[in-house]
């Protein structure tokens, strides 16, 4: 899809706009906590949006381009899933108050968004010059899908580990010993100093970066189309704050939404690895169309849902009979 500049600056303006007026609106008076009730606002705004999007998209483009859009922003979506769970080891960690994570979530997924646009950029223009990295890319996502398998049958807890960016933060910038409000810089005694406030933001903006070596090269298995990679990756991180919100607790009832994660990254690498062929002329080699990815997709997220809330009720039942006085 030729995609004109000036498309590129108004879907970038408006999403700027958007998390402006986002900001503002979190920012503004007093600090407080991000109730159940915004947050389903909230989310219910940002699919509306996203929704709209590819509906204009199938209205200029046709229906072939919208499909690419909706598939890649529900794997985008999905597998933003998994991440919270590090979001939320990440917040505990830095101890960051209730009232104050919307606007960490919002500044460090903006930069996060910012790695990615160069990060698609990058990737678009290699996958244009070598072909052979499509292969690269497949044989990835299935190893990924592998390793996310193994590590949930050993039981293995998602853990938050220090990268290299956060390093250097640390060591690069004086940082004050505890919160100061919201502020992420703070002038004590003549010397500018940052709040731990900015070193969460560049935790969480820096494990997205990380999570995007997983999802962006997924997405490249759905679509070949820079615009579309990009507005699919915007829409899915737009919305991620507030379903981190109103998902809350039940992050830890869907159980098996690693193994849907985990097929979803592995049909896609099969798919890329076999419409690579297919594009090599290797006869036996199908290529599998978007409609079969969006429903595999589709499919995979609401079976595993289904599948961990109905364990969930099944467990709480359990415990309910195995300690009857605490009910």
């Amino acid at each position: 899809m030729s995609v004109p500049m000036w498309a590129w600056i108004a879907v970038i303006g408006g999403l700027l706009v958007v998390l402006a007026i986002d900001l503002w609106i979190v920012d503004r008076g007093e600090a407080r906590e991000f109730s159940m009730r915004q947050a389903g606002y909230w989310v219910t705004f940002y699919v509306a949006l996203a929704v709209a999007f590819g509906v204009m998209l199938w209205i200029t483009e046709g229906g072939g381009k919208a499909g690419e859009f909706f598939a890649g922003y529900i794997t985008e979506y999905s597998l933003s899933v998994d991440n919270l769970f590090v979001f939320f080891i990440i917040m505990s960690r830095f101890a960051v108050p209730r009232a104050y994570q919307h606007k960490v979530l919002l500044v460090g997924i903006l930069l996060a968004l910012v790695m990615r646009g160069i990060f698609i950029a990058l990737g678009a223009a290699a996958l244009e010059r070598f072909s052979w990295l499509f292969y690269v890319f497949g044989a990835f996502l299935v190893y990924t899908a592998i390793n996310i398998v193994r590590q949930h049958l050993k039981g293995d807890e998602e853990e938050f580990n220090e990268n290299v960016v956060l390093r250097w933060v640390r060591r690069a910038f004086p940082t004050t010993e505890g919160y100061v409000g919201s502020k992420v810089t703070v002038k004590i005694d003549g010397r500018r100093m940052v709040t731990p406030m900015l070193i969460v933001m560049v935790a969480i903006g820096s494990t997205d970066l990380l999570f995007a070596l997983d999802s962006i090269p997924a997405i490249f298995g759905l679509t070949k189309d820079p615009f579309i990679v990009f507005t699919a990756n915007a829409f899915a991180l737009m919305g991620l704050r507030q379903l981190y919100f109103l998902l809350g607790g039940l992050l830890q009832r869907l159980v098996y939404i690693s193994y849907g994660l985990a097929f979803i990254l592995g049909f896609i690498g099969v798919k890329l690895v076999l419409e690579a062929l297919h594009a090599s002329h290797v006869s036996w080699a199908p290529e599998i169309p978007i409609w079969v990815s969006l429903s595999v997709i589709g499919a995979t997220m609401v079976i595993t849902t289904v599948a961990s809330l109905i364990k969930a009720r099944i467990d709480a039942r359990k415990g309910e009979e195995t300690h009857p006085e605490q009910v």
